[in-house]
């Protein structure tokens, strides 16, 4: 007779998990045989692995990844480069922990974004906070936060971010507000936070894309020396995809 009031005043405490496993408790008979403190502990639980999962869902609606990635989908059959004992240490997100970086370059379409969510994604799992930007986007959103007030706030949150990912780095030379802002942005997450960078360009190339050979200094001196460096090579996984249109994970 209890039961529904109790379960009414759980989610009015926002315990939803408990309030869930205690209907579930009411109408089903495998519980009989539990004691008190077992059907309690099975309450506390659920409630636990809810709240888990809605924090989860909350840290990769934040982290807004470009692909729906994950560890377990990277294709390690194509030959492009990619150390599989090294992507399985990644996946235990020590380097994060470490605050270390990734740089992931090779030709177009070699699978660098959806690695570098897929790291992402296992990060949100672990835990951390995780944002993702095209870096084109990133810094027109800067450019427009500057305008509405709201740029000291968004460089902030970057900064406070576990991990940052930019996305298709130096497909043009930056200008000289980009190249400062760049500079703002490293020099706040070094020795702090992990950023994951991908770019079709050797990293060898990257002095000459930022352009100001000082500021290029400053800001790959932040972003090379404590990273790991992936260099993909081969073929399009796009065109893969295309020709076995039945496959699944990667391409």
């Amino acid at each position: 007779m209890l039961t529904n009031p109790t379960a009414e005043k759980l989610r009015a405490l926002k315990l939803h998990g408990m309030a869930k496993s205690l209907e579930e408790q009411k109408v089903s008979r495998d519980y009989d045989d539990l004691s008190f403190e077992e059907r309690i502990g099975i309450l506390i639980d659920r409630e636990l692995t809810e709240q888990e999962n809605r924090r989860l869902a909350s840290r990769l609606k934040r982290a807004k990844l470009r692909h729906e990635a994950s560890m377990e989908d990277i294709d390690y059959r194509q030959k492009r480069g990619l150390d599989k004992s090294l992507m399985r240490s990644l996946a235990g997100c020590a380097w994060i922990k470490e605050r270390l970086n990734i740089l992931l370059t090779g030709p177009c379409g070699t699978g660098k974004s959806f690695i570098a969510c897929a790291l992402g994604h296992k990060a949100c799992l672990e835990g951390y906070k995780v944002i993702y930007f095209r870096a084109t986007r990133l810094f027109e959103g800067l450019s427009i936060a500057k305008g509405d007030g709201r740029y000291p706030a968004l460089m902030n949150s970057i900064a406070k971010t576990d991990l940052l990912i930019i996305d298709d780095w130096g497909l043009s030379v930056l200008t000289n507000q980009e190249r400062t802002d760049m500079l703002e942005i490293v020099e706040d997450r070094h020795g702090i936070r992990s950023t994951i960078i991908t770019s079709q360009l050797p990293v060898e190339h990257w002095h000459e894309t930022i352009g100001n050979p000082t500021l290029a200094d400053a800001i790959l001196d932040r972003l090379i020396h404590n990273a790991h460096k992936i260099q993909l090579k081969g073929g399009s996984m796009r065109k893969i995809k295309m020709d076995k249109p039945s496959g699944n994970g990667e391409a």
